[in-house]
């Protein structure tokens, strides 16, 4: 009698299995839709696809009247190129926090509690302080990312970098390397692909605080109209957005994962032995 832990499916049934949980959702939202536009054709809770369609056809292929730009696009652009930017710093600053503090005893020593509580300290609530120190400007929105992000980041390369073999370490000091030659030819290369994989994790925080900051301050950006358009209940505007955001991760995630794929296939082929 096989049990069901060792019951795998095939890869046709496995990508049945995928796509029916979505299927399922948009059969009971259609059904739920149909049957509230029934009792009332203005219902805004559950708009039909079709005025879905509508509304960001507006939005994505016809200029605003009042700055002619296209508004979909645009806010696409200025949350991108926020989320970019502060993904890209909090990296770099939880790369090298983590790996110094990883290898070297005496900063991880008074850095590590340090580093510690920063990362506990819940970001949102200094979203505050970040506008008045830095004012409403799109400094205050990158510097929100940076400080939800990097810290996490930080911890994650720290842990990374003490698990990495001492022996490894031992051995380029044997052949003569230098702690500078370790840190950059030895760990370095090892952490790389791990430090992909914390951006993949760290990803869905960076939207939350993205969307906001933007929904706090800001005059473009999916967070922005979606906070704007809430006034008027306007679900058919809400709803693509929420999927337009959710599309926009899962390809941020799906790239950043063959980037790791195809400039560290070791550490893949190692993952999965």
């Amino acid at each position: 009698m096989k049990r069901l832990i060792n019951l795998t499916p095939s890869k046709p049934l496995k990508l049945l299995l995928g796509i029916l949980p979505f299927a399922l959702i948009l059969v009971i939202y259609l059904i739920a839709s149909d049957a509230r536009l029934a009792e009332n054709a203005n219902d805004k809770l559950l708009p039909s696809f079709s005025q879905m369609g509508a509304a960001i056809n507006n939005l994505a292929f016809e200029p605003s009247k009042r700055t002619g730009e296209y508004l979909f696009w645009q806010d696409t652009f200025s949350s991108l190129h926020r989320l970019a930017l502060g993904i890209v710093i909090a990296a770099l600053l939880g790369f090298s926090i983590g790996l110094l503090t990883g290898a070297i005893p005496t900063l991880h020593s008074p850095i590590a509690p340090l580093l510690t509580v920063i990362s506990l300290v819940p970001p949102m609530a200094l979203l505050p302080v970040l506008f008045i120190v830095f004012g409403l400007g799109e400094l205050s929105k990158v510097a929100l990312i940076v400080i939800g992000v990097a810290p996490f980041i930080a911890r994650d390369i720290q842990r990374c970098t003490q698990e990495i073999p001492l022996e490894q370490l031992v051995k380029a000091q044997t052949l003569g390397a230098s702690t500078w030659q370790i840190i950059v030819r030895v760990l370095t290369p090892q952490l790389l692909p791990r430090l992909i994989n914390a951006v993949r994790l760290s990803l869905g925080a960076g939207w939350l605080f993205l969307i906001a900051a933007e929904a706090i301050a800001s005059t473009d950006g999916l967070g922005y109209r979606i906070f704007l358009v809430r006034r008027y209940m306007s679900m058919d505007v809400i709803l693509p957005y929420v999927a337009w955001i959710t599309l926009l991760a899962f390809l941020v995630d799906w790239l950043l994962a063959k980037i790791n794929l195809w400039c560290f296939p070791w550490h893949s082929a190692g993952n999965q032995r």
